[in-house]
């Protein structure tokens, strides 16, 4: 019944109608900037890692002031001015290279510029979702759109890979640039009205006082805290692995983009099967089993990467299972983890506290893009990929030494 109940909410829907649009222009642009550095300028494994870095940099540095911030004005406003901006950062990129004028280093101010506002739009749109719906359907939530990326997934990469050969890797950027245009649209035309903020969140406190509380929010909760650990090993070591996949294939495999766009596009399918099974299986197996079950899958996945050797077909296959497996763990491990944390958290603490996770749990991916690129250079594409992959296989400890592995279902929400 509370799915009914979601696709009878009209205003929910435009949000998953403009998320649905730019999840498949993300999934273009995922692959034609990589390609973009890798085959037309040329990049070396530690630019490639410098390209995923600053991409990310903004969630270690900004995240917790972009909490403080949403939590202190409506969160509708923040998520179309962060799209609007990164309409205008991407669409300079086929310009440039129509021009002629792209370089690796515009390259590195978009995905900075970029990174910025995904922090903002990021932080808000998770505070923004539970004004939207009722704190029983956050499951629900999440696992629709969950849904959507896992539909622009499957065909997003294909369609990149195609595009890529048919018209360039920097023009198919312009596909995602036109994407964010069209969520602009669908913020636009929600007219549900978003409660103001809270009291004490506009009430022009000290910033820090309430910065220090969207982390202690976290940190001192045992199950916030050990998802948080959990997630922060995985995003360390599966962005180093991550900066050189486009390298290692296209470079050291002789893989074709694509090629390519179907390995990338075989996690759709996955990612579609964990978002319509994330809930039934923490009913089945219960919450804690789940979480721990998908962290474990996906690591495993990540060591497939640097082993698979052989002729062309075979490295293919291999790595499109990767993908699948890749592809069904984290919708299954990211919905159940983030709807427990909305759940759990209350209303005016939402913007801090997923600030705050971001934070902690994004910040890795700079750290962990750069370790790749420098290791990269010095030990090789294989040996890096094979150390990292390994790494990544640490962090169901957090989960599984800590209370998040007793849970059976999901905590009763606290009052918005």
């Amino acid at each position: 019944m509370l799915g009914r109940g979601l696709w009878r909410n009209s205003e929910f829907l435009k949000l998953w109608a403009g998320q649905t649009i730019s999840r498949f222009g993300s999934e273009v642009s995922q692959l034609a900037i990589p390609v973009t550095a890798a085959l037309v300028l040329h990049a070396s494994a530690a630019e490639m890692g410098v390209l995923t870095a600053v991409e990310y940099a903004p969630f270690l540095i900004l995240s917790l002031f972009a909490g403080v911030l949403v939590d202190r004005r409506q969160r509708r406003p923040v998520l179309i001015l962060a799209d609007v901006g990164r309409v205008l950062a991407l669409g300079s990129i086929p310009l440039a290279a129509v021009l002629g004028w792209l370089r690796i280093e515009q390259l590195y101010v978009v995905g900075l510029t970029t990174g910025v506002l995904t922090v903002f739009f990021d932080v808000a749109y998770q505070a923004y979702l539970p004004s939207l719906v009722d704190r029983q359907e956050l499951v629900d939530g999440n696992s629709k759109l969950e849904v959507s990326r896992s539909v622009a997934q499957i065909a997003g990469p294909s369609v990149a890979g195609a595009l890529i050969q048919l018209v360039s890797a920097p023009l198919a950027v312009l596909v995602d640039a036109a994407s964010f245009g069209a969520s602009v649209v669908s913020l636009l035309a929600i007219g549900a009205p978003e409660p103001p903020p809270a009291a004490s969140a506009s009430s022009g406190g000290s910033i820090w006082h309430e910065l220090r509380e969207g982390l202690a929010v976290v940190l001192g909760n045992p199950l916030l805290r050990s998802i948080a650990g959990c997630t922060a090993t995985s995003n360390l070591f599966g962005n180093a692995l991550l900066a050189l996949f486009v390298l290692y294939l296209t470079r050291e495999l002789g893989i074709q983009p694509a090629v390519l766009g179907v390995i990338l596009a075989a996690g759709g399918p996955g990612a579609l099967l964990g978002a319509l099974l994330a809930g039934r299986l923490a009913r089945w197996c219960g919450l804690g089993a789940t979480i721990i079950g998908a962290i474990i899958v996906s690591g495993l996945a990540g060591l497939l990467v640097p082993l698979v050797a052989g002729p062309t077909p075979l490295v293919a296959g291999v790595l499109m299972v990767s993908s699948f497996l890749n592809g069904l763990a984290n919708p299954v491990y990211n919905i159940n983890q983030v709807s427990l944390r909305q759940a759990i958290t209350p209303d005016r603490l939402q913007g801090r506290m997923n600030a705050s996770m971001r934070f902690l749990v994004w910040g890795t991916i700079p750290v962990g893009a750069l370790l790749g690129g420098v290791l990269g250079d010095a030990l090789g594409l294989r040996p890096t990929l094979l150390l990292m992959a390994v790494g990544a296989l640490l962090a169901p400890a957090w989960v599984i030494c800590s209370p998040v592995r007793h849970l059976r279902q999901q905590p009763a929400p606290v009052p918005a």
